[in-house]
């Protein structure tokens, strides 16, 4: 049987494939269209931006960071340029231990080392680098360069470090930087885009002192380079740059070898002194022992150092000009008396009968042993150091009166001075009081408890800080400043200089007659009072006032004896003191814990300063053990010795003062 071909309905079947053969070839090469359209056109500036992002980079260029300098250009803190190894994790062909462990046969990595990377790791992303070893030696640099290729995410990188020449000289002050925690970067995230821009590749950041205070003077501004890279993501070529701008230049008031004096004769003692120009509201030392070397922290302070220093029963890194807080003792009658002229209380000429022993409440508030008998009037009163005196006083004034008296010199409250983290102390109000405590019979206050604020005791508490800004603004006649520790910053690009001078706040409306008595008084304690032995001899003529604080109280009845209690709980001596007696260029607070008596160990070191700053007499670098040899790494050259970075005349070793007071101070009454 023949099968008969129906050619007609074939070749409309085949036409109709053909077609749909088309369509669909068309369809396709419309897709294409239509998507070179989408990515050529309207597409093109984002995709073009991708291409050049994949051909170039920008790499950001960190800044120089500025130096900071004394009153005369000694640099204490500069930058100096080393290799460290670095690895990025995201690049690593290995896992970052067996990484470290091949590295390890090549260069010397400490387990510290080891530690600081997984800490730093913990805190950082995936792709940011991050150092294992740094200070590398050239020929540890020749030794790894050799065998980079087997260590994909393993890089040399050049990179700035900070370095304080004089180690723990001033570190208080000065403070120090390191690497940015994930706490600041979380707070970062929250600053301006531009600051935001001007911290990129930036790894570290003040933490302390000045260099936290003056952060973005400090910093500058970060530069860039534009670079074309290859598939591999190396630089090929420099297409253009952006230069960063290196930070400016911080010029203290501070006088490092004031400082370094100050902080030898201390020793292994504890204390602080704050020494300001009642003139102008600067800063001449700011000193707090012990303490500890800034460089430790720069690049990641060890385990073992940081304990070492946290745990230590002197507390080396408290700032105790700052943030220490002590009963002022006898240095606080000065003020209380001024407080009674000021405020009609009580005349100069006014007598007391001072019989050793004061009663109150049923309660007998007694003196020192060697105290005398007798009647005083008020320049007697302070010369002599009469306990009864002041006691009568406060009972007289009561508390609030002493608080409106005192707050204007700053007692018992921050002084504005140019760090942070200053404690505001207290000053005892009845309102205080209030606040302070929460059960109602402890928010009463008691007559009897006003009667030891006349001597400095009771609730007072007061950093040296605001002792020394309390006697500038009482030897100036009321002239009160915010103490300033910078004066200028300097511009190091333009050589322009900007001063910071200590903001000139409201005078005290003081009479000149009654700062004169007080004056008085206090030059009398340096010629026949407390202090009469330590500044016996010396060739200026000055006005202080010892005193001795309680570090603890005693029970009822006991009778105080440094022998029989342990040496951090012993009395602290304390000093305050300006000179030279007719317009003071220079007025202080010291205090040496645990050390007794003010004239035996505080009121020596006032002498010593004074000697320098009144005098010209310097003891010499040889007897300076805080300046002889900054730090064991010297990729810098090694500090200006003090002798030699300024035109102050030099006494040679000895010349010092009339009357040693390492002589005296032994023979001090009190």
């Amino acid at each position: 049987m023949v099968e008969i071909r129906n050619l007609q309905r074939e070749l409309y079947r085949f036409n109709l494939r053909v077609w749909a053969a088309a369509l669909l070839v068309l369809l396709c090469f419309g897709l294409l269209a239509a998507r070179l359209v989408v990515l050529q056109v309207v597409r093109h500036d984002e995709l073009a931006g991708r291409a050049e992002t994949n051909r170039t980079a920008v790499v950001p260029v960190v800044p120089n960071r500025g130096r900071i300098v004394d009153r005369n250009g000694i640099v204490l803190a500069t930058n100096y340029t080393a290799y460290t190894l670095e690895i990025t994790p995201s690049r690593l062909a290995d896992d970052a231990d067996t990484v470290i462990d091949e590295l390890a046969r090549i260069l010397t990595i400490e387990p510290r080392d080891r530690r600081r990377y997984k800490k730093l790791r913990s805190e950082s992303k995936n792709f940011e680098s991050i150092p294992i070893r740094t200070k590398l030696s050239d020929d540890e640099v020749a030794r790894f360069t050799a065998r980079r290729f087997h260590f994909p995410g393993v890089e040399v990188k050049a990179r700035l470090f900070r370095y304080y020449p004089y180690g723990e000289l001033a570190s208080h002050l000065i403070g120090y930087i390191g690497r940015i925690n994930q706490a600041e970067k979380e707070a970062m995230a929250d600053w301006p885009d531009e600051d935001q821009a001007n911290y990129r590749g930036t790894d570290y950041i003040g933490k302390l002192g000045l260099e936290q205070r003056y952060e973005r003077d400090l910093h500058g501004r970060t530069g860039f380079e534009h670079v074309e890279t290859s598939a591999g993501g190396r630089a090929v070529r420099k297409l253009g740059s952006q230069p960063a701008t290196p930070g400016n230049t911080l010029v203290l008031s501070i006088d490092i070898r004031l400082q370094a004096l100050v902080e030898q004769l201390y020793g292994d003692r504890r204390g602080a002194l704050v020494a300001l120009d009642p003139r102008s509201g600067e800063v001449l030392a700011f000193v707090s022992k012990p303490t500890f070397d800034p460089n430790l922290f720069v690049d990641g302070i060890d385990f073992d150092s940081w304990k070492a220093l946290n745990e230590s029963i002197d507390k080396p890194l408290l700032n105790r000009a700052l943030r220490g807080t002590y009963p002022p003792g006898s240095t606080y009658k000065p003020f209380m008396a001024m407080a009674a002229l000021n405020s009609g209380k009580r005349s100069a000429s006014t007598v007391i009968m001072d019989n050793l022993t004061y009663s109150f409440g049923g309660r007998v508030f007694g003196s020192p042993e060697s105290d005398r008998p007798g009647p005083k009037d008020m320049r007697a009163a302070i010369v002599s150091s009469s306990n009864v005196y002041f006691y009568s006083l406060a009972n007289e004034m009561g508390v609030d009166l002493i608080h409106d008296q005192l707050e204007p010199l700053g007692f018992g409250r921050k002084t504005g001075i140019d760090l942070d983290g200053e404690v505001t102390g207290v000053l005892p109000s009845t309102d205080w009081k209030r606040r302070t405590y929460k059960r109602p019979e402890q928010q009463r206050w008691y007559a009897g408890e006003t009667i030891s604020l006349g001597i400095g005791q009771g609730y007072n508490n007061f950093t040296m800080l605001q002792l020394a800004n309390a006697m500038a603004t009482l030897v100036a006649g009321g002239q009160r400043y915010e103490p300033r520790l910078v004066r200028e910053v300097v511009d190091v690009v333009s050589g322009t200089h900007r001063q910071l001078s200590a903001q000139s706040l409201e005078p005290i409306a003081y009479k000149p007659d009654d700062v004169a008595v007080i004056t008085d008084a206090m030059h009398g304690v340096t010629v026949a009072g407390t202090s009469a032995r330590v500044f016996a001899g010396a060739p200026y003529a000055s006005g202080g006032k010892t005193g001795t604080a309680q570090a603890v109280g005693l029970r009822g009845g006991q009778k105080y004896s440094a022998n029989r209690v342990a040496e951090h709980l012993r009395d602290h001596s304390l000093y305050v003191a300006y000179a030279p007696q007719q317009a003071p260029t220079i007025a202080l607070a010291v205090i040496v814990e645990n050390a007794g008596w003010g004239s035996a160990a505080a009121a020596p070191i006032a002498r010593r300063v004074f000697d320098f700053w009144v005098s010209g007499l310097y003891p010499g670098d040889d007897d300076i053990a805080a300046v002889r040899a900054a730090s064991a790494m010297a990729p810098i050259r090694p500090p200006v010795p003090l002798a030699q970075a300024s035109n102050v005349q030099i006494a040679a070793p000895g010349a010092a003062s009339a009357a040693a007071p390492a002589e005296v101070a032994s023979e001090a009454v009190r």
